[in-house]
């Protein structure tokens, strides 16, 4: 048997350990300067909890910006709440850190994104329809986001 350093999960785990890091300064001093942040995560995650219209409207992913007003931040070892207002309505989410997708603070330049690997050895044979399968997050990698698409 051949044993190897997972890299990629190791730097998935420090990744999401950034995440929780900068949301919990936050949680406990709010937003500093002209920092916020584009979050996209899965909403089919099963512990992610968000309003019925709003899985509705966001079926599969769904970016939320955390900036000039959110409200009841809390974070905990497995995601965070948070209160946004869409369209003067204010709704609490509970985001869980393995289903964050996209965590980007434009102010700054600084994006992650969380990828699955490309698997082409184990292929699902039965799959023909061209799409693939969400990934576990424990079999998902991680890489740094280009940030070209949110430059002005």
């Amino acid at each position: 048997m051949t044993r190897s350093i997972d890299y990629g999960n190791l730097m998935h785990r420090a990744m999401r350990g950034l995440i929780v890091e900068v949301l919990r300064q936050v949680e406990d001093e709010g937003l500093p300067g002209d920092h916020h942040f584009f979050i996209t995560f899965d909403t089919r995650h099963p512990d992610a909890a968000l309003a019925d219209w709003l899985k509705q409207r966001y079926p599969d992913d769904m970016t939320v910006v955390m900036q000039h007003w959110f409200d009841n931040l809390r974070v905990d070892d497995d995601g965070f709440a948070v209160t946004l207002n869409f369209g003067d309505q204010p709704e609490p989410l509970y985001i869980p850190f393995d289903a964050i997708r996209t965590f980007v603070d434009p102010s700054v330049e600084f994006g992650l994104r969380f990828e699955a690997p490309a698997d082409d050895d184990e292929e699902d044979e039965d799959d023909d329809d061209g799409d693939d399968p969400t990934p576990s997050p424990e079999r998902q990698d991680a890489e740094i986001v280009r940030l070209d698409r949110w430059r002005k």
